[in-house]
């Protein structure tokens, strides 16, 4: 049995969910998509967070994406379920169904929709948190009272750690100098994660390593290890290739999961809109080879 200790760290995709011209789920690509990360040798999953569209599937929906996704990964690679929802109860629900088909950690947004209060906030977690023993992970907590709730956050037991969308490097750094070891701090924002090492973070979540995850994982590996002007240049450059991509993300990144991987993750659900990509198949294809040309694994 993988040491639960040992596995939240390193690069996690935060998985697409390949989805059929009606919305619904696309059980062939899905398995395409996680043995081919498995294959890759990225660190874990992320499932059914804001890449994979968690809150757009209903929440049986999301039951049958998250057996299945666990079934096929079967305990080879470590899978995190994103459970929030816009009610507490359903986010429970969500979570024990996660933990009785044998995921390795859970997550959740905060509440979302009404105006969350330090109160609000900490008894959503606190709920979800202790619904099972599987660790839990809460995600960045966007509201004024933020301090507020880690404080009280790092009470619970279950909880193991946070993912951090943000880029603002001082609160990862707040938050790490709060917790110390007792968590395990995962970037969220792709653009940003070896800077993000630098503030305490142990792991990456994000959704170009979908695409691109032997490079980033590469550079993450070699950052921490020293080397740090190719690191640089790559994130200089990678930044770049997002800044470009972001006004049509969605479209782009379909697009080339097939052109590289011959993986359709499909049209994004409604209200999500795919716009026309600006670039030919061969542009799409040199953007590509400028992020991989900086994976220069060890032969």
């Amino acid at each position: 049995m993988r040491e639960q200790s040992s596995i939240f760290q390193g690069l996690w995709p935060a998985l697409f969910t390949p989805v059929n011209p009606d919305g619904s789920l696309n059980p062939k690509e899905l398995e395409k998509l996680i043995e081919l990360l498995i294959a890759q040798k990225v660190d874990g999953l992320y499932l059914l967070g804001s890449t994979g569209q968690g809150f757009l599937f209903s929440e049986e929906e999301r039951k049958q994406i998250t057996r299945l996704t666990l079934e096929i990964a079967a305990k080879r690679i470590p899978v995190m379920v994103q459970v929030g929802a816009l009610n507490t109860e359903e986010s429970i629900r969500l979570a024990r169904h996660a933990a009785e088909h044998g995921a390795d950690g859970i997550s959740a947004v905060g509440p979302i929709y009404y105006g969350a209060s330090a109160d609000m906030a900490f008894e959503h977690y606190r709920r979800i948190a202790q619904a099972t023993d599987v660790p839990f992970f809460p995600y960045q907590i966007g509201n004024a009272a933020n301090m507020q709730v880690i404080d009280r956050l790092l009470t619970l037991p279950q909880v193991h750690g946070m993912k951090l969308t943000t880029d603002k490097m001082l609160e990862i750094s707040t938050i790490k100098n709060r917790a110390g070891e007792q968590w395990k701090l995962f970037s969220g924002a792709d653009e940003l994660m070896c800077q993000a090492a630098l503030c305490g973070t142990v792991g990456a979540i994000g959704t170009s390593y979908n695409l691109f995850g032997p490079t980033c994982k590469f550079i993450r590996e070699s950052f921490l290890a020293g080397e740090t002007m190719h690191a640089m240049e790559y994130m200089l450059t990678f930044q770049k290739f997002i800044e470009t991509i972001i006004p049509v993300i969605w479209s782009f990144f379909n697009r080339a999961m097939y052109l590289r991987y011959n993986i359709v993750i499909g049209e994004p659900k409604p209200p999500l809109l795919a716009k026309q990509l600006p670039w030919t198949d061969e542009q799409i294809i040199a953007m590509m080879e400028e992020i991989e040309n900086f994976y220069t694994p060890v032969s």
